[in-house]
């Protein structure tokens, strides 16, 4: 006798084994915390760098010296 899935527990079920792939461990040491934090930060700044930006666009503010 085959059991049908509802669309509820069929999210439920894909859901909650996608968040179980996604967390990722925490790390263990400082050393290791302070690692895993530069490498977020290179990885988030590569994916920038990789991102055209025309030199007409203006900054959405603007410094100035009083």
């Amino acid at each position: 006798m085959k059991h049908k899935l509802t669309r509820r527990e069929l999210a439920t079920s894909v859901l909650s084994t996608a968040a179980a792939q996604a967390m990722p461990q925490a790390p263990a040491t400082a050393d290791e915390e302070l690692k895993a934090a530069r490498d977020r930060l290179k990885a988030a700044g590569d994916t920038l760098a990789k991102q055209a930006v025309p030199m007409a666009t203006e900054p959405a503010f603007q410094f100035r010296a009083s």
